[in-house]
């Protein structure tokens, strides 16, 4: 669930501690959340997006906290298990909501 950045040179790599997890690729069981949060910190320190960035932390923390797990990290099968497309599904609404709800705010 770990994100790593490698910056500071002319090329930033972004990637998750654990890496891809080839070995267990294409069977849906696969933790998105490093890497989503990978992605985060090239938003963070590549594009000089902090507020986009701490959305996409904000949306993971919320499905975490709803209680949506992959199998790895609910060994006793507790919370609600889904997919690593679920997973990605819920936290990009996630991010579109909490985008949905700043805008709002900026309309009135």
């Amino acid at each position: 669930m770990l994100a790593s950045a490698t910056i500071g040179g002319d090329v930033g790599l972004y990637e998750p501690v654990h890496g891809s997890a080839p070995d267990i690729a294409g069977s849906g069981t696969a933790n998105p959340f490093g890497a989503i949060a990978s992605a985060a910190l090239l938003l963070r320190y590549s594009g000089d997006l902090e507020r986009e960035a701490d959305e996409i932390d904000e949306a993971i923390q919320f499905v975490l906290n709803a209680g949506y797990r992959t199998p790895d990290i609910s060994p006793d099968g507790s919370g609600y298990l889904a997919t690593t497309s679920e997973i990605g599904e819920l936290v990009a609404e996630a991010i579109a909501e909490i985008a949905d709800v700043r805008h709002a705010y900026h309309a009135v």
